[in-house]
């Protein structure tokens, strides 16, 4: 069953129509990213698919639900965390989980299990009974993660999950994020870092003008775009001027003593470019092939702004 199908949906605020007829699958047990620049519309498909705004057209379902017809079925079964961390600093991590269990109307047994299974799940035993003030924001955004798991959601949407956090505390949020799916969450993610939807996603849907203009997986994507080259660095000036010569094609880059030689090189078209360049030896050669970054900037024009 797909965790999320949305068919033509629009919205507008008077005449600025920010989704418009937008359609999106997403098989349950996956990540999928939704990545578009500033005014895309991808918060407002989010709001629209977690309940908190209804479209103008068009419907979706999420968890077989539809969202419009059946708004409390999908609370129930979804999850939603914020770029901002939702947990009230005054409060320890254990009272924090705690109070949402609670509000899931967990029986107070039930409730107290729960809370400890995700202690331990998150590894936040050492600092589960300290203010939440006190901690670091990685483990506050663990936390945050925690809590969206007491009501066991089948369906969690992230919006920008790692905003903020360091390399390190960011890389244990993405273990953290492929260890829920493993379990069979499915994990709705927006995010800003073009890396982050590259390493988690199975499928990707680049939105812009409130259409999708392109999706697959990351390495689909990558292919829609041209880009490749092979990046060859000499040990002298000298090596580099000889080696242009003889590759008219090639770009130069003499801040780096380096040749851009454009295309995908199989083995073969390796070893013969090696052999055109005769006696100029390159001290290092390495393979470069589009990244994300190169399919946001081709499709939509606007680089470095996959935002909300």
């Amino acid at each position: 069953m797909n965790a999320v199908e949305v068919v033509a949906l629009t919205k507008a605020y008077g005449k600025k129509v920010v989704l418009d007829g937008l359609d999106l699958i997403v098989p349950a047990g996956t990540v999928f990213a939704l990545l578009g620049p500033n005014g895309a519309g991808k918060t407002t498909a989010v709001n629209i698919m977690s309940t908190l705004i209804r479209p103008d057209s068009g419907r979706a379902w999420v968890a077989g639900h539809d969202v419009a017809r059946e708004p409390d079925a999908v609370r129930d079964a979804i999850a939603l965390t914020g770029q901002f961390v939702a947990v009230d600093g005054l409060f320890t991590g254990e009272e924090n989980l705690r109070l949402m269990a609670d509000l899931r109307h967990l029986p107070p047994a039930a409730g107290r299990q729960r809370t400890a299974e995700l202690i331990e799940r998150f590894d936040l035993g050492e600092v589960a009974r300290k203010p939440v003030m006190t901690w670091s924001g990685g483990m506050r955004r663990r936390l945050d993660l925690a809590m969206t798991l007491v009501g066991s959601p089948r369906v969690i949407f992230l919006d920008e999950p790692t905003t903020g956090l360091d390399p390190r505390s960011r890389r244990a949020v993405w273990e953290m994020i492929r260890d829920l799916v493993q379990g069979g969450v499915t994990l709705f993610l927006t995010t800003q870092y073009l890396e982050e939807a590259d390493q988690l996603a199975d499928r990707i849907a680049l939105l812009d003008h409130g259409r999708v203009v392109a999706s697959g997986t990351p390495e689909e994507l990558k292919r829609l775009v041209p880009g490749g080259h092979v990046e060859l660095r000499f040990a002298s000036p000298a090596d580099l001027d000889r080696a242009a010569a003889l590759l008219p094609s090639a770009s130069p880059e003499p801040s780096k003593l380096a040749l851009r030689v454009p295309g995908e090189a199989t083995p073969a078209e390796l070893r013969d470019l090696l052999n055109r360049l005769g006696e100029v030896t390159a001290s290092q050669v390495s393979l470069h092939s589009p990244d994300l970054d190169d399919v946001f900037l081709t499709l939509t024009g606007r680089p470095e702004e996959v935002v909300r």
